[in-house]
């Protein structure tokens, strides 16, 4: 049960960003420039860094809906999911291309606290090529999703654990990013049409 009452049938982050609509614009406006916009990373690059430190972070709602995403953004097949799941476990191991894999490492440095992430992270980074914008904002996206992650679970918001509902918010997420969505609506699937 959440900490504070909540709509009914607003899984994870929906819950507070119904309640407290003057955050819920900037919080939105934000995600949709790191994650959904234009960007020399794909959104299902971003999406991955989103999803792995949320899953540091054991935040279920956001390493489900964000995995989910980024697998939409993929192809949306089993295999991409499963890419998803290799990318959480062990992104070093996982068939990413090397660039994505030091991405990946500084997020995850930044996730257990900013001064964390070393000049070798940084130069890993930029041997294989990535931007100085893509390392600014793999940590942006790194410490932005440690803000939902502890948004979500600190104040105990309802998370299902229904692979389908994380698949219809991941198609629709990768539809129409993260402004132009309704959060006080509950996720539609096809469970529940």
């Amino acid at each position: 049960m959440a900490h504070i009452e909540f709509a009914e049938g607003l899984p994870g982050i929906r819950g507070p960003l119904a309640f407290s609509p003057a955050t819920t614009k900037p919080l939105a406006e934000l995600v949709e420039v790191l994650l959904h916009g234009p960007h020399t990373l794909t959104a299902a690059e971003r999406e991955m860094i989103a999803t792995y430190v949320s899953s540091q972070n054991d935040c279920y709602y956001c390493q489900s809906c964000h995995g989910s995403t980024a697998a939409q953004h993929l192809g949306g097949s089993a295999a991409d999911d499963a890419l998803i799941d290799q990318v959480k476990q062990n992104y070093e191991a996982a068939p990413v291309s090397e660039k994505m894999k030091a991405l990946l490492a500084i997020a995850g440095k930044v996730q257990k606290g900013g001064k964390h992430v070393t000049t070798d992270d940084v130069e890993r980074a930029r041997r294989h090529d990535a931007t100085d914008l893509e390392i600014h904002d793999t940590v942006l996206i790194a410490a932005a999703f440690c803000l939902f992650n502890r948004y979500v679970d600190g104040l105990a918001t309802w998370q299902p654990h229904d692979p389908e509902m994380y698949r219809e918010i991941g198609k629709q997420t990768a539809s129409l990013g993260y402004t132009r969505r309704d959060w006080k609506k509950p996720p539609v699937t096809t469970v529940n049409k």
